[in-house]
C-alpha cells in the first residue's frame, strides 16, 4: 500500500509544497503515469503532479493502481485556499458535497451528495502543523485552522487536504511551502519512521462535526487538544433545511432538504475511514435555530448517532 500526494503545476499553493518535498532526502523517479502527469518515489510514499486544476482528476487513486498495480491507502492533496478575509493562512480538511441534490451542479467537483472518507491524519496533522508554523515563525501572522467539508476531485480513500491560503501572495510563499513540506515529512514517517496520525482502530472516539462556520470554531477547541480523531466536519451550509411550517408557534410537519442525507453520509465516510472507532457527533449548538436543533438532534437519535459533549472526546 501506498501513500499518495498530489500537486498540480497549475498551482503554486501546490507545486511550492511539493517541489520543497521533493528537496528533502530520499526521492527518486516513480513508475510512467498518463501523460501530462510525473510521478516520484520516496518508501511508500508516491508524488504525483499533474498539470490541471487540483479538483479535476477524480478516482485518482484507483487510477494510480491500475496504472502502476500498487493499492493507494491514502490521498493528500496540496492546493491553495482562498477566503473573502485575505488572511494568511494554512488549513487541513475533509472533502465532499453531500449536500448537494443530484440535480445539482458541484461548483467545484465532486459528485452530489458524496462524501469522501476522511483521511484519519487530519486530527493529527492539525496540531502537527500548528507545531511546526510556530517553530517556522509563521505564527502568528499564518492562522491554522481546519475547514468545513467541501469540494472534490472524487477519491475512494481516505482522503484530505493540505492548503495555502488566501491570497496570491502567500500562496507562493517558500516559508509556507515549507511548513507544508515538513507536514508530510514528519507526517508521513519519512524522517524517522513514525509518521504521525496512523489509526489503529482501538475504540478511540471520533468527532463528526455538525453545524457552525466554515473554519469550525466550537470544534477546533475540541480538535486542537492531544489525542482528538476527526472525521467529516459539516458546517451550516452543508446542511440545507426547508424552513417548515408554523402552527401556533410551533414547527409542524418534517423538516425537508438534503441535511438529513448529508448527515447520514458523511457519518458513514467518517465510520468507514475509522474502522474499529466510535463516531460522536458534535454540535454547534449556538449555530442552530432552535427547530433546526430540534430537527438534527431527534434524526440523530433516530439513527442512533451518538451526540457528545467537549469532555466525551478526552
Amino acid at each position: 500500500m501506498v501513500v499518495l500526494v498530489v500537486a498540480t503545476t497549475s498551482d503554486p499553493a501546490s507545486i511550492g509544497p511539493a517541489s520543497a518535498f521533493l528537496a528533502m532526502p530520499g526521492w527518486s523517479p516513480g513508475p510512467p503515469i498518463a501523460e501530462g502527469m510525473e510521478s516520484f518515489t520516496n518508501g511508500n510514499v508516491r508524488l504525483l503532479k499533474h498539470e490541471h486544476s487540483i479538483i479535476a482528476e477524480d478516482n485518482l487513486d484507483q487510477r494510480w493502481q491500475e496504472a502502476t498495480g500498487e493499492p493507494v491507502s491514502e490521498v493528500i492533496f496540496l492546493s491553495k485556499h482562498t477566503a473573502v478575509s485575505n488572511r494568511p493562512a494554512l488549513t487541513v480538511h475533509p472533502i465532499g458535497v453531500p449536500h448537494l441534490r443530484e440535480d445539482e451542479t458541484p461548483p467545484q467537483g465532486g459528485t452530489p451528495g458524496w462524501a469522501a472518507i476522511p483521511n484519519p491524519r487530519i486530527g493529527p496533522w492539525l496540531r502537527l502543523m500548528q507545531k511546526i508554523a510556530a517553530e517556522q515563525g509563521l505564527v502568528p501572522e499564518f492562522e491554522i485552522t481546519l475547514e468545513a467539508t467541501h469540494h472534490g476531485p472524487v477519491t475512494s480513500t481516505p482522503t484530505m487536504f493540505v492548503e495555502i491560503g488566501s491570497t496570491e501572495e502567500y500562496w507562493g510563499r517558500q516559508d509556507a511551502a515549507q511548513a507544508v513540506a515538513l507536514v508530510l515529512w514528519k507526517g508521513l514517517g519519512l524522517e524517522n519512521g513514525n509518521a504521525v496520525g496512523n489509526w489503529q482502530g482501538k475504540g478511540e472516539k471520533v468527532l463528526l462535526g455538525i453545524g457552525g462556520g466554515h473554519y469550525a470554531p466550537r470544534h477546533m477547541d475540541i480538535v486542537n487538544k492531544d489525542g482528538v480523531w476527526v472525521g467529516h466536519l459539516l458546517s451550516g451550509y452543508s446542511l440545507p433545511m426547508d424552513t417548515p411550517t408554523q402552527v401556533n408557534g410551533k414547527t409542524s410537519g418534517e423538516v425537508g432538504g438534503m441535511w438529513k442525507h448529508s448527515i447520514k453520509a458523511s457519518y458513514e465516510a467518517t465510520k468507514a475511514g475509522f474502522p474499529g472507532g466510535e463516531v460522536i457527533a458534535h454540535l454547534d449548538h449556538k449555530s442552530f435555530k432552535g427547530w433546526q436543533k430540534n430537527a438534527v438532534t431527534s434524526y440523530l437519535q433516530e439513527q442512533n448517532i451518538r451526540v457528545g459533549k467537549p469532555s466525551d472526546f478526552f
